[in-house]
This record gives structure tokens, sequence and C-alpha cells, in this order.
């Protein structure tokens, strides 16, 4: 199996891969056709707009209530867990995490892994980290086998193979496993279902994500469309969950509004094909089910956006895709521009927390504000007033104080701080006002031809040879003349 590129070498150019994905018309047209039906999805799904917004609003809530308890709902959760039998570890970055899950894996002499969909072991880059170790890790969800098999990372996270139209998964197939070309998208499942059914058996391990995770219960609740997931987490002797400390809520009350929201705000389903509550491994007169269950709770910056209040709210995400399905700039450059595991407008938010400012400088000002995200997500993150806060925090000076987000300040230009300050002052003192005026009217011929990355596709602005004040007194003084002649 080849192993994808890892996520810190595609981090250095967004602008770069944006103008590559812009001159890509056959990608442009694949996210083009793929976003217009999920907003009509959910369009429908959310037919009643009483209903939806009071939704939003509930999950707001409890979102944010769960939030302002995670300390004790996390202690809580491991207690019931640990009660359940369910084997609790915890991980404060990607590394501890790969070395609690690979130690798991040895401990039991794995050699093969089969993994349903998890964004927290795209964090981790876990399939790279293991191969390297001689384990086999096979994505069992359809379109995360796809990019897998292409060497691809995954491009929405809802659906990881957004970015590819029939043909292209058609050629791949034909290439990578030997099959018959077909751009009938139900053979080319059955195709990968067969092959995956094969792993589900031979697997070891299996590894899954986790939704939510119920504290009151210590219940792990996984949602899914293709048996996947339930394949992952029963076939194999061994589970082993991985997810981001934020995913705990209070009960199974808290639950069903959420799941509602995720699912309709995603794929306009009204609910999953499968939702899967383990609360524990198998017991001694059940017939199926792993042997042992563990789950691995990953902090990686979570606690440094948990203690800003402002920021705090990332971490209401219940991973549904909704804002990228809605805004203009992921659906023109895809999610590989990214070059993060979470791209779009979450991505631009979320991902500064985990890498820092300073490793995805361009995210937080890739963005053209126009609210859309903010307007459909489920749980009313209010996205573009969080990025223009990491904005902010991008052109701190080197020193500032309080930093809540690591790697701030790395935008900070102290030539054009200075600018600034040349344009308050300018703006704020009539005398420099007038003088610039003046200057600006008679030498407009040493107007610079190119003003930064303007000019590339506008022409460079010209002062005007009289200035409005000017024209406005010629005005008042000739209105005077003809006053008094009349």
């Amino acid at each position: 199996m080849n192993q994808r590129i890892p996520v810190t070498e595609l981090t250095s150019d967004f602008k770069g891969r944006a103008r590559e994905a812009l001159a890509d018309s056959q990608l442009r047209s694949n996210f083009r056709t793929a976003m217009d039906s999920l907003m009509r999805k959910r369009a429908d799904a959310f037919s009643d707009e009483d209903e939806r917004e009071g939704l939003r609003e509930l999950g707001n809530h409890i979102r944010a209530r769960s939030l302002s308890n995670l300390p004790d709902l996390l202690e809580q959760l491991e207690t019931r867990l640990t009660a359940n039998g369910i084997k609790v570890h915890w991980a404060e970055t990607v590394e501890e995490a790969n070395e609690i899950v690979h130690g798991l894996i040895e401990a039991h002499d794995g050699r093969q892994v089969v993994k349903g969909k998890s964004m927290v072991s795209e964090e981790m880059e876990m399939n790279d980290y293991l191969a390297d170790r001689d384990i086999e890790c096979l994505e069992s969800d359809m379109g995360e086998y796809i990019v897998q098999l292409d060497n691809e990372k995954p491009s929405h996270i809802i659906m990881p193979a957004i970015h590819k139209n029939a043909r292209q998964v058609s050629a791949l197939f034909n290439e990578k496993l030997g099959e018959h070309v077909s751009e009938d998208v139900d053979e080319l499942i059955q195709t990968g279902r067969r092959i995956l059914r094969r792993k589900f058996l031979e697997a070891d391990v299996g590894v899954s994500g986790v939704n939510f995770a119920i504290a009151e219960t210590g219940t792990l609740l996984l949602v899914e469309n293709e048996g996947n997931g339930r394949m992952s987490t029963t076939s194999p002797p061994v589970h082993i969950a991985v997810t981001g400390i934020e995913k705990v809520v209070s009960n199974l009350r808290d639950v069903v509004p959420l799941v509602s929201l995720l699912t309709r705000s995603a794929l306009g389903q009204p609910i999953t094909t499968y939702v899967n509550l383990i609360s524990g491994p198998r017991k001694p007169d059940e017939l199926d089910g792993p042997e042992e269950v563990h789950l691995v709770l990953l902090d990686n910056g979570r606690t440094g956006a948990f203690t800003d209040a402002q920021m705090r709210q990332t971490l209401n995400c219940i991973r549904c895709g909704a804002c990228m399905n809605h805004c203009p700039v992921y659906t023109r450059v895809g999610g590989h521009t990214y070059g993060e595991v979470y791209p779009g407008p979450i991505g631009k938010i979320v991902t500064p927390h985990m890498v820092g400012l300073d490793q995805v400088p361009d995210h937080p000002s890739a963005s053209s504000l126009c609210g859309a995200c903010g307007e459909v997500c489920p749980v009313k993150i209010p996205i573009p007033e969080l990025l223009q806060r990491l904005r902010q925090e991008n052109v701190q000076a080197p020193g500032h104080e309080p930093v809540s987000v690591k790697g701030a300040g790395s935008k900070y230009s102290r030539k054009e701080r200075l600018m600034w300050r040349a344009w308050v002052m300018l703006n704020t003192r009539p005398a420099f006002y007038k003088l610039f005026l003046w200057g600006a009217t008679r030498f407009r011929a040493l107007a610079p031809k190119k003003a930064g990355p303007w000019t590339e596709n506008h022409s460079a602005p010209v002062p005007a040879a009289r200035s409005l004040h000017d024209l406005a007194r010629d005005h008042l003084k000739n209105s005077d003349i003809l006053g008094e002649k009349s």
C-alpha cells in the first residue's frame, strides 16, 4: 500500500496550491457539482426555518454546556468507561497517541489493522506511523479507501474523495487493483466492498473514531452510512477508538438533537444508516464484538483553545462539513489546497491551535468573510468572528501578551506596522493631510506603477490631478461669483 504524503510536507505554500487548483477545470467542476447537490439537500432537510433555528440554538447550548463542564465530564466519562470494561488512555500530543495505539497493537502481535473513518486518526497520521513499523492500516470507509489507494489525503471531512468523479475512481481501480473500467457507481462500490470484506475478517485490530462520548453512561457513539464502522468495531478481537477530548457530552438526551443536526447538515439525511452505541467489550453470553475496547483521548492543542473564552467556540464543532459545502473559497480551491487535515472554514479556525499559526499563516486570510459558514453552522460557531480574531493574532508584535494561539505573530511586519502608523497620523492630523493632498496631486506622475499583489489583477491607483477639496472650493467660489452676477 502506498503511503500518503505527510501533512508536514504540504503546509508551506497555500497560495501556490490555490493557483494550481484554480487552473484545474475538472477539479472545479467536480466540487461545484458536489457542493450544489449538498447545499440543496441541506435546504430540503431544514425546510422549516423555525425548526432549523430552534434546533441550532439547542445544539449551541448543548455544546456550550458540555464545554463549560469539560474537565468534570471527562473524569465522569473515564469512570463510567472503566466500569464498563473500556480502557481509557490520555494523550497530550499526536506522538503520544500514536505510541499508545502502536503499543496496544504490538501487545496483541497485530500486523493488520482495519480502520473506520476517523478525522482524529488523520490528525495523528496514524496510517503512516504504523506503516513505518510494518503494520498495515487499511481504510474501510469507501472515500478514505479511494484516497489511500491514490496516495492522497482526504479533501473533505465527511466525503474524503469528493474531489474525484466516477471516471477518475474507475481509472484508479483499474491501475491499482486491475479492475475493468466502469463508471457505474454501484459497481465501483461493490468492487471496494469485495476487497474490504476479506480485510475485516483478517484484521487483528479495528480502529474507529467517535462522534460523541456520553459521560453519564460511558458510551461511544458513531454514525455512518456504509456499515464499515460497525464491521471495524465488531469483527476484529480488539477495538481502539480515538477521539478529541471535546467530543464528550453529558447524557443521551443531548445526543438526539446533535445527531439530527449532524446528519441533516452534512448530507441532508434525517438519520444515518447506522448509529452505533458502544458501551463495552463482548460479554460472555454475546456472540460477537471485540474482546477488548480501548479509548484514546487526544488533546493536540484543544486545551489551548479551551482556555480562551472566545476561541473555545471552535471546540463546539460536530464535524458535519456544512461550512465547507457553502464556502465560496473552499468550493473553488478544494480541500488539498489547505495542506492540513481540516480544510475549509472550520479548518482555518481549528488548525492553528493544533499546529500553530506560524505553520498556516495564510489560512485566516483565505476567506471573503461572506458569513455563509456562520449562517449554516448547526451549532452556531461564529466562524467569521474567529477568523478576524486569528487575523489579529497573526500580526501581533513579538512578545505581545497575552498569546492564546501558538505561533501568533507569524505575519508581523515592522514595515507594515510603520505604514499603518503613518496612515493613522495622516488621517488624524489636518496639517499632514493637507500637505499629503498637495503633494499627491502635484507629483502624481511619480506614483508607482506596481503596488504589490493588487496590481497583478488591477490597474495601479493614480492620484487625481486635483483633490476633492480643491474641486469643492472652486465650485463654491464659482457659485458665489454667479450669485453676485445674478
